[in-house]
């Protein structure tokens, strides 16, 4: 077992891809115009992305602000597009038994005969170059995840 923590999730968002992200998946359900509309007004919002730091005003290049309303949905965008394809296919070959996010929280429960603690948060991190994912792995047998102890038991 290994919990991975998305390291100020927010913040690094990549704007440009989740925006894209969102485009081709509004797509798939949706007419042109509508997808269209909506993509204006989510780059709209997305673009009053400013902040105050001694006097000066800055707009970052990436990020959402962690007190927007809009910022869950946009990392849901990003994380479920990540996840369908680059988790989905380890999981398809049981390398991953178990991977579960809340948020910027995850778990994954693995099969160490088959994949090991390195490779995975090598693979993790190299997902995507604006996160960085912070493992934790499991001392004797137990994880935390979520303010909650996961105990793995053995088979005698």
């Amino acid at each position: 077992m290994i919990t991975l923590d998305i390291k100020d999730l927010y913040v690094n968002i990549p704007i440009q891809e989740t925006l894209q992200t969102a485009r081709s998946q509004l797509l798939k359900y949706n007419n042109r115009t509508f997808t269209d509309q909506l993509c204006s007004l989510l780059e709209a919002i997305l673009n009053q992305n400013y902040f105050t730091y001694q006097n000066q005003i800055y707009q970052p290049n990436k990020g959402v602000a962690m007190s927007s309303p809009i910022s869950g949905l946009i990392a849901e965008i990003l994380l479920q597009s990540l996840e369908r394809t680059h988790i989905k296919p380890l999981l398809d070959t049981k390398r991953i038994i178990l991977h579960t996010r809340y948020i910027d929280d995850i778990l994954i429960i693995y099969n160490a005969a088959h994949i090991n603690l390195d490779t995975i948060t090598c693979y993790a991190n190299s997902i995507n170059s604006n996160l960085e994912l912070n493992p934790t792995p499991e001392n004797n047998n137990r994880v935390n995840f979520l303010d909650q102890t996961i105990i793995r038991n053995t088979p005698h």
